[in-house]
């Protein structure tokens, strides 16, 4: 059961002028299930997309970014039960064979399709279902659908992931809706998901690539599950330019910095959501790292961390055994720490100070915050200035149960 995350409401998740999203059940895996999403986008829309860093990408990954450098997407094809990874020159040709079939039914070019998968590895797209299951899908296009392509996306997932917020641009209200889906095969760079973001401000094509980007770093890439990177992980964010306010050219200027802080508050909602949706977590752990000489030292402490099956069971287990915590920090890779100037808080309660056991520490105190249902892990290096945070859940025996058993 994810940690304090509530199933979205249809009635919550704002439109977006220029997007319109259709789903089907196609039974690419299993009968009766929402496994296909065709998001229908209007011409003149600006589209950059982030992916992972996985060298064993899969075929739709390697599409995506041809036809994104090719420029005027008009839809994305999305698929739950079959990733296409692992399946060599045949899995290439099958994800160009589903742009192929949306292409001729929206009468567009096939390299102006997107295509992506999740689901299982390493066994052969059933594009013949896709493309039998298109038609219904564009038959429920519709402008008000984010809940249902939350729903449609989900693998592992136990709750759908959208949010919404709009924000004021020159006097004009710009909407914001994203969804994503991921539960486990999380970690930074990117994390197992599928993220899609869609505003109708009106961005020049040239900021797309770097706004991307910088909301993938300050939130999916900030998230950790179990330490594995996928092969299938993408971030795309759309501006439609449907609204009445002049240009976004540069993310430095006051319209660009509101648009990125309201698009960044939705990606860290689902960002943070992936995180919270677990496969088996109980608990939702905010690792916060300060007094670091610069923020990717501070970064290494936090996955350090968050990575650690020891600390991570010990949080299941709501066991205060923060030597675990202590012992990461140690093996993050800072080869000149100075372990005397370690401090250490969960919550309010001060453990570590000075690198040892804090003398006003007391394990009840320790068991108390390690009951709750969210925690916040906060170190000091003592070293200077940098911080940065991550977030991550625990790990529990449903985490092994659902991975032993996700093929059957």
């Amino acid at each position: 059961m994810a940690v304090n995350l509530a199933a979205p409401r249809a009635g919550d998740l704002h439109p977006v002028p220029g997007v319109r999203i259709g789903v089907a059940e196609a039974g690419i895996r299993k009968a009766n299930r929402k496994d296909l999403t065709i998001v229908l986008i209007d011409e003149g829309a600006s589209v950059a997309g982030v992916f992972t860093q996985n060298r064993f990408c899969a075929a739709p990954v390697q599409v995506c970014r041809e036809n994104l450098a090719r420029g005027g997407i008009r839809a994305m094809v999305i698929n739950t039960g079959n990733a296409n990874a692992g399946t060599g020159e045949d899995g290439l040709v099958r994800a160009r064979r589903t742009c192929i079939a949306l292409a001729r039914k929206l009468e567009i070019a096939p390299e102006q399709v997107l295509p992506f998968s999740t689901g299982v590895i390493m066994e052969p797209l059933p594009v013949d279902r896709i493309e039998a299951g298109m038609p219904a899908a564009l038959a429920d296009a519709s402008d008000s659908n984010w809940l249902r392509a939350a729903e449609g996306i989900m693998t592992t997932d136990t709750v759908p992931k959208a949010f919404s917020r709009q924000v004021t641009i020159d006097g004009v209200t710009v909407s914001i809706t994203g969804i994503s889906k991921g539960a486990g095969m999380i970690r930074p760079n990117m994390a197992t998901m599928l993220g899609f973001m869609a505003t109708d401000a009106k961005v020049d094509a040239g900021v797309m690539r770097q706004l991307a980007l910088e909301l993938a770093e300050g939130s999916f890439n900030r998230v950790t599950v179990d330490g594995d990177t996928s092969t299938n992980d993408s971030f795309v964010v759309i501006a439609t330019n449907k609204a009445a306010h002049a240009p976004i050219t540069s993310l430095a200027s006051a319209a660009g910095q509101s648009l990125k802080a309201a698009m960044l508050d939705v990606a860290r909602l689902l960002a943070q959501a992936i995180v919270r949706d677990g496969e088996g977590a109980t608990k939702f752990i905010t690792v916060r790292v300060e007094g670091g000489k610069t923020g990717e030292e501070c970064r290494k402490v936090a996955y350090a961390i968050a990575h650690s099956p020891l600390v991570k069971t010990a949080f299941f287990a709501s066991d205060p055994n923060l030597g675990r915590i202590l012992a990461a920090v140690g093996y993050a890779g800072i080869d000149d720490l100075d372990q005397t100037k370690i401090d250490l808080y969960l919550d309010d309660v001060h453990v570590a100070v000075n690198g040892g056991r804090n003398p006003a520490y007391r394990e009840e105190d320790g068991q108390r915050v390690m009951k709750q249902s969210e925690i916040t892990v906060q170190v000091g290096l003592g070293r200077g200035d940098a911080a940065d945070t991550v977030w991550t859940c625990d790990f529990s025996h449903e985490y092994v149960s659902i991975n032993a058993d996700y093929r059957s």
